[in-house]
């Protein structure tokens, strides 16, 4: 029978501290099986960092397992750096960890944030990649930045009132720079509350179903700074993609094997850009959730997520 819902909780077998340079550290983890087809899951945000869930997506007898935090989110350090932050340099690390795990080639799965990421890695690196698994589709074009900051009031006004209304009101009018001089105070007190508002807007329009946990996790502070000062700093510098984006080198990867999940009630990235992302990438399978949101452990996601790397598994492994 197909496995149809995530995988049991398995624990890493390997772990450790990448130094890419700038100063800064990268965690790293491995688990599932060490002589299994290479997978290298990047996580959302940016800056929202790995947790071990995220392993259950894959069958830990035919996948080797690699999790990492990018710059500043999750284990690395420094913690929520944006110093030498950006997608080049999340492009190199990706690079110099593979290297350093001894990996020749790898599947490439990431939601998101992740999605994009992985999009810029496999056009600068498309021999190093044997296909993607994509989920929540951000291209990181300004209409999806402003999507997040002022259109979702379309659809949540109340989550998108709290989330403006925790500026002055003479502010309101570019929420991204009053967001963004607060969460790069040095007071805690200032940058804090800050943190706060933006992780809990972002949580409160991620799923269908609001999912209790996930609203709980946007109470840490530690992971609601590095999500939201890392966030506001990519959103300031138009996610530092090229100015042709992502679109423009899907040329590179057109031979490569992908399968795209998306909700149809994605608030956060919108289903739009899937769709533009699937009409360019022809050979792309393109699987639309009819009862999901963004969030990847909605029910309908992690379900489609699942069957997408039983099948990869098996393209890969033939």
């Amino acid at each position: 029978m197909a496995r149809d819902d995530l995988f049991p909780e398995i624990p890493f077998h390997r772990s450790g501290f990448l130094d890419v340079g700038d100063g800064h550290r990268l965690y790293w983890e491995e688990s599932g099986n060490p002589a299994g087809t290479p997978v290298v899951f990047l996580h959302g945000g940016p800056g929202s960092g790995t947790s071990p869930a995220q392993r259950r997506f894959f069958d830990p007898q035919g996948w080797r397992i690699v999790l990492f935090d990018q710059r500043g989110a999750g284990r690395s350090t420094p913690h929520a750096s944006v110093q030498a932050n950006t997608t080049p340099h999340l492009v190199a690390d990706m690079e110099r960890l593979r290297e350093h795990l001894g990996i020749d080639r790898w599947m490439v799965f990431g939601g998101s944030w992740g999605s994009t990421l992985a999009l810029a890695y496999g056009q600068a690196h498309p021999a190093r990649c044997l296909g993607f698994m994509l989920r929540g589709i951000f291209l990181g074009r300004p209409s999806e930045v402003e999507w997040f900051l002022t259109g979702i009031r379309l659809l949540y006004p109340d989550a998108w009132r709290r989330f403006a209304e925790f500026l002055p009101e003479a502010e309101r009018g570019d929420l991204l720079s009053a967001y963004h001089r607060r969460l790069f105070d040095p007071r805690p007190e200032v940058h804090l509350p800050a943190a706060r508002s933006w992780a809990r807007y972002e949580a409160a329009c991620s799923a269908l179903v609001p999912d209790p946990r996930q609203l709980a996790d946007m109470e840490n502070d530690q992971h609601s700074l590095a999500l939201a000062r890392i966030e506001a700093h990519y959103f300031a510098n138009r996610l530092f993609l090229p100015p042709q984006g992502l679109l423009a080198g899907m040329d590179r990867l057109a031979r490569h094997p992908a399968v795209i999940v998306q909700g149809r009630y994605d608030v956060i990235c919108p289903m739009a850009s899937a769709d533009l992302l699937a009409r360019t990438w022809t050979g792309a399978e393109f699987v639309v959730v009819p009862d999901a949101g963004h969030a990847a452990m909605e029910p309908g996601i992690r379900r489609a997520l699942v069957r997408a790397t039983e099948r990869l598994k098996t393209l890969v492994a033939a």
